[in-house]
């Protein structure tokens, strides 16, 4: 009697099963772009290049966008911050070090990139769809919400680059350093000596 009407009828019907793989194909597919950074950054420009070029034929939906610029922001905060910030909680694992004398610990993002880029282009791609709903094309006056929203980015990036300054770390890393040592030290004694 599991099977009448219970969850495992509805986990075995047909509908459920092709979601379920539909879904898994997707996975699959998501999972196998996790190593080509620069590829899904490119598609994602794409996507960003034909909602903007539908909002500016529309001539409408800001409110859409004004929302899309706010949820962007907060993703890019999360991208920037450490995953454990020192203002805010005191954690015996990985912190940022403080002071020129501390171990050095890599910095770990709250927000890895890899989530950034898909609720980035995921964010898009719900506002392109949304812009085919005439409900969601609210009449606003869109200079002010601009304005508003630079204002808004502003203060933020204010506020976070004075963190960064603070607890000295930077969240970007431009590969792996490489030491110059020995070289660098026999070659400058050799030019003095000429």
């Amino acid at each position: 009697m599991e099977g009448v009407g219970g969850e495992d009828a509805a986990a075995s019907s047909p509908v459920a099963q092709w979601g379920h793989e539909v879904w898994r194909m997707f996975q699959y597919y998501l999972d196998k772009t996790t190593p080509h950074t620069v590829y899904r950054w490119i598609g994602s420009a794409a996507v960003v290049a034909i909602y903007c070029l539908r909002v500016f034929y529309v001539e409408g939906f800001y409110i859409v966008s004004y929302g899309l610029g706010i949820y962007l922001l907060n993703l890019l905060i999360g991208f920037l911050s450490p995953l454990v910030d020192p203002e805010i909680e005191h954690s015996d694992g990985a912190l940022l070090p403080t002071k020129g004398s501390d171990e050095f610990k890599p910095f770990i993002r709250r927000l890895p990139e890899f989530k950034f880029w898909y609720s980035f282009t995921k964010a898009f791609c719900i506002a392109f769809v949304m812009t085919f709903f005439s409900m969601f094309d609210v009449p606003v006056f869109w200079p002010i919400l601009l304005c508003y929203w630079i204002v808004l980015f502003v203060l933020t990036m204010r506020r976070q680059i004075t963190h960064m300054i603070k607890y000295k770390y930077i969240p970007f890393s431009m590969g792996k350093q490489k030491y110059g040592g020995k070289r660098s030290s026999a070659s400058s004694s050799g030019s003095r000596g000429d």
